[in-house]
């Protein structure tokens, strides 16, 4: 039997109302469609387009590699206390694979690098000052 009976076979089928089921190899012995040459915008079985910009990259000067950098930094310059810092959390999340650390955890590698509590509390950074209040 030929491909193409067996496709008219599944067409008639289908028209006259027929739920027989078809079976896998039946619809498989049809012409295969990935062999088929279809027009597509974008090439993306090849690799090419990413070829090409690891090309672009590397004539840039670029590292091919994804930038370990956090993109709500802004990529701006850093002291070493917070680039210290920021490599700990860093390490302290990929060690206990916990991608969003508690507020006590961060509190422990705080203390794991030494800093402690020793001076009077001031108020926080951008918020409005308190005006103290004497009430006898």
């Amino acid at each position: 039997m030929s491909e193409l009976s067996i496709s008219a076979d599944i067409a008639s089928a289908m028209e006259s109302g027929d739920s027989t089921p078809i079976s896998a190899s039946e619809r498989r012995r049809g012409p295969d469609r990935r062999k088929q040459e279809v027009p597509v915008a974008v090439e993306r079985r090849t690799g090419r387009d990413r070829r090409d910009e690891a090309d672009r990259r590397a004539a840039a000067g670029e590292s091919e590699r994804r930038r370990m950098v956090d993109p709500t930094t802004c990529e701006r310059d850093y002291g070493a206390d917070e680039t210290e810092f920021m490599v700990a959390m860093d390490t302290y999340k990929r060690a206990n694979r916990r991608p969003f650390p508690t507020w006590s955890e961060v509190l422990e590698v705080l203390t794991a690098l030494g800093y402690r509590k020793v001076a009077d509390p001031v108020p926080l950074p951008g918020l409005p000052v308190a005006k103290k209040t004497n009430k006898e």
